[in-house]
């Protein structure tokens, strides 16, 4: 019966994402990079390469899978590497990574569409990220014998996996090599249904958020802006989180704002400038003045938010208050900041645990926002013991990239 679901569902998302594209941008790019997908990927993959393939379902997932696919590309050379994305948020940021020899949609699951994308690949080593279940493209891989790893997977016991009525789900997991997990928790979820090939490694997002604080430069733009002022970075931002935040950024004249929304859709950047009274969009500014009156600035590009974090005096990282779940804290906490977001973070593992450290804070409505930034403005005694909380969390963490590349050497998955 799951398996039924399944193929409808397969059967239905195309049909259901061509109704909404002459409403959404993402599923216009959704439709328009999957034409003819299989073929543009026949003529573009030479059939005599040895690839190794990475698969993501946006651009967070690829974030956690680069620092591995970085250090197999300098091992392996001999190897050439395949990007595929689910998601247009992550294909169309990343379809031009320089150290990827190819990037592709992943064309949709189908036992057809999988067949003749392993023809074509004939892949070394398969690489899922986080999660993404494809069931087709999973029993492709388990029957060519082509090893398949997942990273940096969260398991919850709330997931059909773990459900008496799960069984078409835990199938699915018997497709792969072995379980690179997060949580000793998520290991112990897996023993309980009979999948010991798990390693308890971390998460490979500490390993990146520490190389992407390290190779952060300086933004003479934003920086000057900043001035000696305290400086608020409130990253990848929905409207409620907006809509707690604005009136603190509107009475504060002498503190500076940074807003990175999660969207910045036309009609999302003209709201977010009507929230925020004072504000200008980044692409306005010029390289050493600022309009007078104005203390917010509104980013309305992709690829800053990481190293703008590195400006805050307090950083807020939105989806906390709506949205879906408070989004990475991890690239926040990198450069020793106290961490602010709302109420719905139990469910994020980093967010709960930093929380847990001291270096994350949560807020359940305006008030108790305005009170926190109050206080952490002030950068006392509190302040200084909140940074180094959130930095010794970060770097205490690191090293799940060289557990991975390890297991991958010694089990020989890969030749020189």
């Amino acid at each position: 019966m799951a398996k039924f679901f399944y193929r409808l569902f397969i059967h239905l998302y195309p049909f259901a994402i061509r109704l909404l594209s002459p409403f959404n941008e993402k599923a216009q790019l959704w439709i328009k990079g999957r034409k003819n997908i299989l073929q543009n990927i026949r003529q573009s993959i030479d059939p005599a390469s040895k690839i190794i393939w990475m698969h993501c379902s946006s651009l967070g997932e690829f974030e956690q899978g680069r620092t591995v696919v970085e250090q197999l590309k300098i091992l392996y050379p001999n190897y050439k590497i395949l990007i595929t994305f689910f998601s247009p948020s992550g294909y169309e940021v990343r379809k031009n990574y320089p150290l990827a020899d190819y990037v592709f949609y992943l064309p949709m699951d189908s036992a057809k569409n999988a067949a003749t994308f392993f023809d074509i690949v004939n892949p070394s080593l398969v690489i899922y990220v986080k999660y993404e279940f494809w069931h087709y493209y999973l029993a492709e891989a388990k029957k060519r014998k082509i090893p398949l790893l997942l990273l940096s997977a969260a398991f919850r016991k709330e997931q059909p996996f773990f459900q008496w009525y799960g069984g078409f789900h835990r199938n699915m997991l018997g497709s792969f090599t072995h379980f690179f997990v997060q949580t000793k928790q998520a290991e112990i979820l897996l023993q309980s249904i009979g999948y010991t090939n798990v390693t308890v490694s971390g998460d490979t997002r500490f390993d990146r958020v520490i190389e992407m604080a390290n190779e952060a430069k300086r933004n003479e733009k934003v920086a000057s802006f900043c001035g000696t002022h305290p400086v608020v970075v409130a990253g990848s931002t929905w409207t409620e989180d907006d809509k707690e935040l604005d009136h603190f950024a509107n009475t504060k004249i002498n503190v500076r704002f940074i807003i990175a929304p999660h969207n910045i859709g036309k009609d999302r950047l003209q709201e977010c400038l009507r929230l925020y009274k004072n504000s200008v969009l980044y692409s306005s500014l010029s390289q050493n003045t600022f309009p007078e009156g104005k203390n917010t600035v509104i980013i309305d590009n992709i690829g800053m938010l990481g190293s703008l974090y590195s400006y805050a005096t307090v950083c807020y990282v939105g989806g906390g208050f709506g949205g879906d779940g408070v989004h990475n804290v991890l690239e926040a906490a990198v450069y020793g900041k106290p961490v602010v977001y709302g109420p719905e973070f139990e469910k994020y593992i980093e967010a709960a645990e930093l929380h847990k450290s001291g270096g994350g804070i949560s807020v359940t409505n305006a008030l108790d926002l305005e009170k926190i930034l109050e206080k952490l403005l002030t950068q006392d005694d509190e302040y200084l013991q909140k940074c180094k909380a959130s930095k010794d969390y970060v770097l205490g963490k690191q090293g799940a990239t060289n557990s991975i590349i390890a297991y991958i050497q010694e089990k020989r998955l890969l030749t020189t």
